[in-house]
């Protein structure tokens, strides 16, 4: 319980970090997040394939809602800031720990994932340099039925990796 608790009081002060820092210093905190929640939570034997894999596919994703004109960031670049890819790897800490609650039954996950997804980027767009083009309802209606099978897959991912045996070469 304990531990659920400062995974989620964690991953809050990285949200919080990497949305109002921006691409500054502020991302150190991320990475001290990252450091305490391997050491006394997680583990990177048993996490750090399924952070890895979440950072790749959630880059992809966020690319392609800015390619496709769901959200635009002032800073025009051809890959996503370093601040939302930092994100990624922080909501795939809470999977197995804080968030572990939301994996079952899969429905569940599509729920939360449908309200949860959408309401961190109209948070992050509203504290951020974050704008939404389709408008507010449309960005909304787009993420939610996106975060509904993503979030869902991000648990799949989750209950993978933990099954995946250890090899004796990254223990």
């Amino acid at each position: 319980m304990l531990r659920n608790l400062a995974n989620a009081a964690l991953f809050q002060l990285g949200w919080f970090s990497c949305v109002l820092g921006g691409n500054s210093a502020w991302l150190l905190v991320s990475l001290a997040i990252f450091f305490v929640h391997l050491r006394f939570i997680g583990s990177w034997q048993t996490e750090g394939k399924l952070l890895l894999t979440v950072f790749a596919l959630g880059c992809v994703l966020d690319s392609a809602l800015i390619k496709s004109g769901v959200f635009d960031f002032a800073e025009a670049g051809r890959v996503i800031p370093l601040w939302l890819a930092l994100l990624w790897p922080l909501l795939a800490t809470t999977l197995g720990h804080c968030l572990a609650w939301s994996a079952r039954p899969w429905w569940l996950a599509s729920a939360v994932g449908a309200i949860g997804g959408p309401a961190s980027y109209i948070a992050g767009s509203h504290l951020a340099s974050v704008q939404l083009p389709l408008g507010l309802w449309p960005s909304v209606l787009v993420l939610g039925a996106i975060w509904a099978v993503v979030f869902p897959l991000l648990h799949w991912l989750a209950l993978y990796f933990r099954r995946a045996p250890v090899s004796e070469a990254s223990a």
